[in-house]
Parts: C-alpha cells; sequence; structure tokens
C-alpha cells in the first residue's frame, strides 16, 4: 500500500507557481511589456513582482551617498538575492510570500511587507531578474527586453523624475556614472541566458502573442499532470482501503452552500 500511495504523489494546483522572468536596461520598458502580456494572457491571479523591491537596506553613509546620487543602485550588489530566492522558493512551493516595500524617495526599505499568495503567474521583472542561477533555475521562461540607448535614458529620467522625486541632473549623473558602465558590464550578458530577446517592447506584438501562448502552454501542461495525480489517487483510494486519520465530510446543506460559493467564479478569491 505505501508503495503504492507513493506512486500517486500528489501536489496541490497552487504549487510549482509559473515564473516568468524580465531582464533588459533600466527604461528598455520591462514593466510595461509585463503589463502587455498580463492583457494578453486574459487570465486571473497573475502578478508583477519588481525587482525594485528587493533592494538591500543601506547604511547611514550609503544612505547619504544616495541623496547625493552617489549610491549605485544598478550593481547586482545592490539587490539582496538571498531574499530575493527564498520569496520565490516560498511562492513556488505554494505558501506565501512576503514581499519587501521599498520607498525610493526615502531611498530606504519600509517596515511593511507585500503579501503573495498562489498565484497562477508570476512576472519577475528588473536589470538583474536573469544575473543571478538560482533564479534562473526558477524561472519557466526567461526573456530579455532591448531597446535604444538614447530611448532608455529619455525614460529612465521621465520615471525617476515623475515617480521618484529626483532632479534631471541627478538622473543624468547617475545614467553616466553607473547605469550605461553597468548595463554593458551586468545588464547585457544576461541576453545570453534568454529564451527569448524581445526588442521594441510593447510595440513587438508579434514576440508579446508568442510569449503568451507559451506561457498558456505551459499553464495547460501543469493543469493535465494534476488532472493525472489525482486520476491516480482516485485509483489508489477505489483499491485500498482509506487511512484512519481520512475523515468523510457529510454532503450537509452547509457543505452544498460552501461549494456553491467556491465554485462561483463571480467571487473574488479573497472573500
Amino acid at each position: 500500500l505505501e508503495d503504492k500511495i507513493a506512486h500517486a504523489h500528489y501536489s496541490p494546483p497552487w504549487a510549482n507557481t509559473s515564473i516568468i522572468g524580465i531582464a533588459g536596461s533600466s527604461g528598455s520598458g520591462k514593466t510595461s511589456l509585463s503589463h502587455a502580456i498580463i492583457r494578453e494572457l486574459n487570465l486571473p491571479w497573475v502578478v508583477i513582482l519588481s525587482m525594485d523591491s528587493f533592494y538591500k537596506p543601506l547604511t547611514a553613509e550609503q544612505s547619504a551617498a544616495a541623496f547625493r546620487n552617489e549610491y549605485d543602485f544598478d550593481s547586482p550588489d545592490a539587490i539582496d538575492f538571498d531574499c530575493l530566492v527564498e520569496r520565490l522558493r516560498s511562492i513556488k512551493a505554494g505558501q506565501k510570500g512576503d514581499i519587501p516595500v521599498y520607498s525610493f524617495e526615502k531611498h530606504a526599505r519600509l517596515d511593511k511587507t507585500t503579501t503573495i499568495y498562489s498565484p497562477h503567474v508570476i512576472i519577475l521583472e528588473g536589470i538583474f531578474a536573469l544575473h543571478d542561477q538560482r533564479v534562473t533555475d526558477m524561472l519557466d521562461m526567461k526573456i530579455f527586453a532591448e531597446a535604444d540607448a538614447d530611448l532608455c535614458l529619455s525614460r529612465r529620467i521621465l520615471r525617476d523624475v515623475r515617480e521618484r522625486g529626483r532632479d534631471i541632473e541627478g538622473c543624468v549623473k547617475q545614467w553616466f556614472a553607473f547605469v550605461k558602465p553597468n548595463f554593458h558590464k551586468f545588464v547585457e550578458p544576461q541576453r545570453m541566458v534568454a529564451d527569448i530577446i524581445v526588442p521594441r517592447g510593447i510595440e513587438n506584438k508579434v514576440a508579446i502573442s508568442m510569449v503568451s501562448d507559451q506561457i498558456l502552454k505551459t499553464l495547460h501542461q501543469k493543469s493535465r499532470l494534476h488532472q493525472l495525480e489525482l486520476k491516480r489517487l482516485g485509483q489508489v483510494a477505489e483499491n485500498n482501503p482509506l487511512s484512519r486519520n481520512v475523515i468523510i465530510v457529510q454532503h450537509t446543506n452547509q457543505i452544498r452552500g460552501i461549494n456553491t460559493l467556491l465554485m462561483n467564479p463571480e467571487i473574488d478569491r479573497e472573500d
């Protein structure tokens, strides 16, 4: 019996979350590309996880340098990869992941987190999404977003001024001191790791459609495997006595009501 149960291994559908990684230069359109893929997928429970959330806490000296635009946020050393890997492993195993919240205006990690639990797909986007092998080993698809350097600079300036309270002079200073040299040293080599290179970002409708189709194909394969696991479990249950730890719940009106709520597609998961 133990051998049969071992062969009828079951993992719940919320385990082994599909993770897509999108790397590319600062301002290359990674976030916009992520949203375009989500719109194309048109699926519930798809989340974007930004690597910006995983900047390391700064010392007082580093924080002072950051406010002078003299701290290198575009180096892999600025990212807390250990924390990122731990959270991704938890989520992929069907457990919750408490994601740090980083403030660019304060240059600090805040004393709060955002919880991610059992999404169907995570899109991990960041300049170093394909840098750490521990991360890439968990990815179902690896994407590198390409864009013209001048376009990247203009996008970064607009974003940092509008969303992060920076001044134009500081943005340009950071670009030439850190962003541009680190792109050639650390970011661009990730092209060699990527499964797909997407030029022109959200303008590349063909690439977005291809990526979305591949994600759906992966999800369908996982769904079929899940159905096979359930079938094997059913066969074991039919051919062998149930464990004394199994409790059969009677089909009462209360159970019918709960099942009705669970099967209603108009009810949100939070409810």
